[in-house]
C-alpha cells in the first residue's frame, strides 16, 4: 500500500500530512501527485469527497519550495467556482504549508478589494480566486499573471454550469504558455473536453471512478410524494422533510438539506427552526461574512441543519456530515453527485434522501440515467402521509334550477313568461293580497300637483255679464247715428 512518504514529497510537507492525522494516500491522490511532482500537466477525474484538494496543493507547496515571489505577480493560481470551496482550497493550503514560508492570497467576493490589493502588492506564492474577483483585478491593473507556473482549475464541471467557461478561458490566455496545468472534474462534459484539449499538453490522466458516480458509502433513497391539494404541497412537503427526519432518528446527527431555489432555503430554514430543529440557511444573497460564520457553527457542531442552495453543494470539507436531504430533486443532474458526495466523506458511511414531487420526475429521470443506477423508492411516513382532500356530496338526481336571464326587450319578456314553470290545477293558489276599494273618479281628491291636473278657477265667465261697458252694448245703427 502506498504511504505519503512514497510520493517524493517536501520533508516539511510531509511533517504538516502527518500531524493532520493522514497517512494513506486516496487514490487521486496516488494517482496526481507523482506526474504532478514530475511537471506534468493532469487532467484528474474524480466523484467529489476523494481528497482532490490535496492532490494538487501537496504538490503545489513542494514544487514552490524554491524561488520568490514579486509584488502583483503571484507563482500559482487557483480558480474555485464558489467562495466556499476556494475559502476551503485556502484553509488546507495554510494547513499542508504551516512550516514553510510560501505566502497566499485569496480572492473571493464579499471582501475589501483594498485588503487583496495590499496583500498582491507584497507578492503571494500561491494566489486563490473566483474567477469573477480574478477577472475584477486584472481589468483594474492590480494584477499581472505572466509569472504563473502552476496553474490549477479545480471543479471544472461546476464551472461550466455556473457559466465561468468564457472566464476561464479568458485567464488561460493572460497566463503563459509554459505554466503546468492540473485539471480536476467530476464530470466530463462535452464543453470540458473540448477545454483541456486546448489549455492542456499531452495530460496525465488520472481517473479512479467512473464519471458521475455515487459513493458506495452512500445509501440513497427517494421519496415520491403527491400533494392533497396544490396549495398545500408546499407545508405538506416540509412536514414530510421533518417526519424523514425524526425517522432517521439518532443516526441524523447533522445533515445538509439541499433546495434548488434560495427563496425555499429561507422558507425551509425558517420553518425548522419553528418546530424547534436547528437550522440556519446559507446561499449567494447573503454576505460572506454571515456565510462564513454559519459555515464555522456548522463545522463545530453548534448547528444541526445547514440549509442551503448549490452554492455549498461543492468545497464544504465537514466529514462529519452524516445525512443530506434532497428538499428539491436538482435540476441539473451533476448536482445529485455533488450534493450527496457532502456525506459518506473520508471512508464515513452516509445517508442522502431526497424528495420529489410529480414535477420533479423528468429530473429524477435524469438523475437516474447519469448514475446508471436506480434510486430505490422509500416510503413515505406515516404521520407525513397527507390527507385525501374532502370532496362535497353531490346528488346527482337533484335537478338544477334554471337559470332565467331577464331582459329589457319585449321578446326577451315573451321568452321568460314561457319559461315560467305550469302551475298545477290540484296545487294550493297562494293567497291574494286583498285590493284596496277603489273610489268613484268624481270622488277622487285631484292634486294640487302635476301637469296634467286641470285647476279649479271657479265658474266659467261667458261674456263680459253685467259688467259690459255701455258704447259696446249699443247696436251698430245706434252708433252710427251718435
Amino acid at each position: 500500500m502506498t504511504k505519503f512518504s512514497d510520493l517524493n514529497l517536501d520533508a516539511k510537507v510531509l511533517k504538516a500530512v502527518a500531524e493532520t492525522g493522514y497517512e494513506t494516500p486516496t487514490p487521486i491522490q496516488a494517482g496526481a501527485i507523482p506526474p504532478a511532482l514530475e511537471g506534468r500537466d493532469v487532467l484528474g477525474i474524480a466523484q467529489t469527497g476523494t481528497g482532490k484538494t490535496a492532490s494538487f496543493t501537496l504538490p503545489m507547496i513542494t514544487l514552490l519550495g524554491r524561488g520568490r515571489a514579486r509584488a502583483r505577480m503571484p507563482r500559482s493560481l487557483v480558480l474555485a467556482p464558489t467562495r466556499e470551496l476556494a475559502a476551503q482550497v485556502a484553509e488546507n493550503f495554510d494547513a499542508y504549508a504551516k512550516y514553510t514560508k510560501l505566502t497566499k492570497a485569496l480572492l473571493i467576493g464579499g471582501t475589501s478589494f483594498k485588503d487583496q490589493d495590499k496583500l498582491i502588492d507584497k507578492g503571494v506564492d500561491v494566489l486563490i480566486a473566483t474567477p469573477g474577483r480574478l477577472l475584477d483585478h486584472l481589468e483594474r491593473g492590480k494584477l499581472i499573471l505572466t509569472d504563473v507556473k502552476i496553474m490549477v482549475v479545480d471543479e471544472a464541471d461546476r464551472m461550466l454550469d455556473m457559466g465561468f467557461i468564457p472566464d476561464i478561458e479568458e485567464i488561460f490566455k493572460r497566463t503563459p504558455f509554459t505554466r503546468q496545468t492540473l485539471f480536476f472534474s467530476a464530470t466530463m462534459a462535452p464543453e470540458i473536453e473540448r477545454i483541456t484539449n486546448t489549455f492542456l499538453s499531452n495530460p496525465a490522466k488520472v481517473e479512479v471512478a467512473r464519471a458521475a458516480t455515487t459513493n458506495t458509502n452512500i445509501k440513497q433513497g427517494v421519496v415520491v410524494f403527491n400533494g392533497s391539494d396544490k396549495r398545500k404541497e408546499p407545508s405538506e412537503k416540509r412536514a414530510l422533510l421533518r417526519a424523514l427526519i425524526d425517522e432517521e432518528g439518532d443516526s441524523c446527527t447533522n445533515a445538509i438539506i439541499f433546495c434548488n431555489r434560495k427563496s425555499d432555503v429561507d422558507i425551509v430554514a425558517k420553518s425548522l427552526n419553528k418546530y424547534g430543529y436547528e437550522a440556519a440557511p446559507i446561499h449567494g444573497d447573503l454576505d460572506q461574512a454571515h456565510r462564513t460564520r454559519t459555515l464555522e457553527a456548522f463545522r463545530d457542531n453548534k448547528l444541526r441543519f445547514l440549509v442551503a442552495s448549490d452554492v455549498a453543494a461543492r468545497g464544504l470539507d465537514i466529514p462529519a456530515v452524516t445525512h443530506v436531504f434532497n428538499f428539491d430533486v436538482p435540476s441539473h443532474a451533476e448536482d445529485y453527485v455533488h450534493r450527496i458526495g457532502r456525506t459518506g466523506r473520508a471512508g464515513r458511511t452516509g445517508t442522502a434522501i431526497m424528495i420529489c414531487v410529480s414535477r420533479d420526475e423528468k429530473n429524477l429521470a435524469a438523475v437516474e440515467e447519469l448514475v446508471k443506477e436506480e434510486i430505490p423508492r422509500l416510503d413515505i411516513p406515516t404521520k407525513a402521509a397527507p390527507a385525501p382532500a374532502a370532496t362535497p356530496e353531490v346528488n346527482e338526481d337533484a335537478e338544477k334550477p334554471k337559470r332565467v336571464r331577464r331582459s329589457r326587450s319585449r321578446k326577451s319578456d315573451q321568452k321568460t313568461e314561457d319559461a315560467k314553470p305550469e302551475v298545477k290545477a290540484d296545487a294550493p293558489k297562494p293567497e291574494e293580497k286583498p285590493k284596496r276599494e277603489q273610489k268613484p273618479r268624481e270622488e277622487r281628491p285631484r292634486s294640487s300637483r302635476g301637469r296634467n291636473q286641470p285647476r279649479d278657477n271657479g265658474p266659467a265667465i261667458v261674456g263680459m255679464g253685467d259688467d259690459t261697458p255701455a258704447f259696446i252694448a249699443l247696436s251698430f245703427e245706434e252708433r252710427a247715428k251718435g
